[in-house]
């Protein structure tokens, strides 16, 4: 059976959290450390944290957030384990459609992301149209393959708990308790993952879990 990656896009992916630095630009810092910290460690349901911290930065142009976030620093190891890897991959993550394209163009994952998808009229955001439940990737790919998930945050939960190999990673901030309890193995550091994910990818690592 094949294997496919599911990788989490925020302090996974990318060395930073995504809306916290876009809330920095206009110096909304404060509200959404306050959200976001309570959505990652699951003290306030993901969806209701989404919206609200979407509409502290819907006062933003569309195009100058996207400018924003594909200048956002990435894990370069695990940037480059995706492009070696490219066909068997994907980034999964609430971020929405219109904020993330020019990021997964310029990291070369154009067509291989699952994300959140708004409406924008006049480079602004008018409405939410859905937001991504990640388990629900996994559902749609676990009949063909074997998942393997990496994430680091409490809407990871899911993923990781039902992947066939579910890995947190802590190597940009504090992995989330309750991750931590579900997860097959938590790695630290970038290089450690890329090759822990690479042994999987050939075929040298087997789960006995």
């Amino acid at each position: 059976m094949d294997t496919i990656f599911l990788f989490d896009l925020d302090s996974t992916v990318t060395k930073q959290e995504i809306l916290p630095t876009i809330a920095k630009k206009i110096g909304k810092q404060n509200e959404m450390r306050e959200l976001t910290e309570k959505t990652m460690m699951g003290i306030l349901p993901f969806q209701d944290s989404f919206t609200s911290r979407v509409k502290l930065l819907s006062q933003i142009p569309v195009s100058e957030v996207a400018d924003l976030v594909s200048d956002i620093e990435v894990n370069e190891e695990i940037v480059e384990f995706l492009k070696e890897n490219r066909e068997s991959s994907f980034i999964v993550t609430s971020n929405l459609d219109v904020w993330i394209e020019k990021l997964m163009h310029k990291i070369g994952m154009d067509g291989r992301y699952y994300c959140s998808k708004a409406k924008v009229e006049d480079d602004r955001i008018v409405k939410i149209e859905n937001i991504l439940e990640k388990e629900s990737v996994q559902s749609e790919l676990t009949s063909r393959a074997k998942i393997v998930a990496i994430g680091d945050g409490s809407n990871d939960f899911d993923m990781i708990r039902k992947a066939d190999i579910g890995i947190s990673f802590g190597g940009v901030r504090d992995i989330a308790p309750s991750l931590i309890d579900v997860s097959d193995y938590s790695i630290y550091n970038e290089t450690k993952l890329r090759k822990f994910l690479t042994a999987i990818k050939n075929g040298e690592y087997q789960n006995e879990q």
